[in-house]
This record gives structure tokens, sequence and C-alpha cells, in this order.
């Protein structure tokens, strides 16, 4: 039976300091002059969500008009800063090898569901040169839907049109590090894995109740053997 494997990006595949604040940050002050006063809570939340979050501190909440215009600054930063996320984020533990491994199995079908918006998703990815291992041209990203949990649908429905490929709930996983990757995986009917490499510990994804949940992707084999049952 062949899987469907939706990564998220930040915090599972990478790990991040403060750059996506930065980069949103500029967007922003590009956008309206202002400069954000404190940064927007970003893990699982796609990048209009992030962006209509930042107008609603601003006293913007009705001005939705600017989200285009803020996310096409946001792709430009991005694509500007890419020896920055070279240096600020990292590739976390197994993740290369596991979606190396993956990536040669002829039962895996491997993309991403991220709230980046897909610019961004590239920029990072290919930063660390693991595109090659994903199928991004079948992936749901942020610039498709402000609402993560209407992301497995469009990544779905891309599998069918673009590659001829139909899959059940039940050979689709969702792999991510916050509740709101288990939240868009449960909208979705599909199965999910939590690891503890983004903002919560392992004991917080657990009490979420997931399918899965492991410290991180470092046991390679575990892992790969786990999204094949």
């Amino acid at each position: 039976m062949r899987r469907l494997l939706l990564w998220d990006i930040d915090g599972t595949l990478l790990g991040a300091d403060d750059l996506d604040v930065e980069v949103f940050n500029r967007a922003i002050e590009l956008t309206l002059g202002l400069r954000p006063p404190e940064p927007v809570p970003m893990a699982g939340k796609t990048d209009p969500q992030i962006a209509l979050e930042y107008l609603a501190m601003l006293d913007l909440a009705e001005d939705h008009h600017h989200v285009p215009t803020i996310l096409g600054h946001l792709a430009d930063e991005m694509a500007a800063a890419v020896s920055l996320v070279r240096r600020h984020d990292r590739v976390l533990p197994g993740v290369a090898e596991l979606l190396g491994l993956l990536d040669a199995d002829g039962r895996f079908v491997q993309t991403v569901l991220t709230g980046n918006i897909a610019p961004n998703a590239l920029v990072k990815l290919a930063a660390f040169d693991l595109d090659r291992f994903v199928d991004l041209d079948i992936g749901a990203y942020g610039s498709d839907r402000t609402d993560r949990n209407e992301l497995v649908p469009v990544a779905l429905a891309r599998a069918a049109e673009h590659r001829g490929l139909d899959f059940g709930a039940d050979e689709v996983w969702v792999i991510g590090d916050s509740a709101n990757d288990l939240a868009c995986a449960r909208a979705a009917g599909v199965r999910c894995l939590l690891v503890a490499t983004g903002r919560l510990g392992a004991a917080e994804l657990e009490a979420l109740g997931p399918d899965a949940w492991r410290p991180d992707l470092a046991d390679v084999a575990d892992v790969a053997g786990l999204l094949a049952g």
C-alpha cells in the first residue's frame, strides 16, 4: 500500500531561530510603514493567518486588502535572505537520511503541508538540498488557504490531478510539530505523527492524542517503519 507523506517544514524538518520573525517584520514595514511592536506567535499557522494577526495587532483588522502585498514582500525578503536561512536554520536530526530513505522506497510519495507560502517553502528546503526528496508540485501551502485545516484536501487534489494518484485517508500521514498540524490532519480524517522538535515538549505532544509521536526523527528505521504501517 502506498503512503502520502505531508511534511511540515518549520520545527519538523528544519529548526529555526527568529529569522522568520524578522522577515515578516520587514514585509509588514515595507507594506505599512510600521514595524510591529512584538512578534505574533507563528507555530503551525499559515502566512496569511499571521499577516491578519499582525494587522489586528496594528489596529488594521479590517484592512485585509494589505495581505497580498505583505505576502509579496514576504517572498521577496525570504528570497533575499537565503544565505541567512543557511546560517540561522538547521536540518533537524535524522531528517536528510529519513527523507532520502523514503524517497528511494517506491511505497512513499513525499510532499509538504506547510503554512509557508509556496516560494518560501522552496527557498527553505532548497537551502539545505531537501527539495530533491519531495514533490513540491503536489504540496499544500499557506498561499493556497488561510485556514490550515483546509490544506490536506489541496494536497490530495494535486496528487490526483498532477500525478494520477488517489489516496485513502488511512494512506496519508501529516507529520508536524504543533497542535495545528494535528488539527488539520483530524479535519481531513488522516493520520498524524507529531515530533517534539518544535515548541511543544514530548509530554505536551502525547497529551494531544496524535496517532503517534516521537521525540525527533533521529531513529530513521523506527520512523520509516511507523509511516509504512
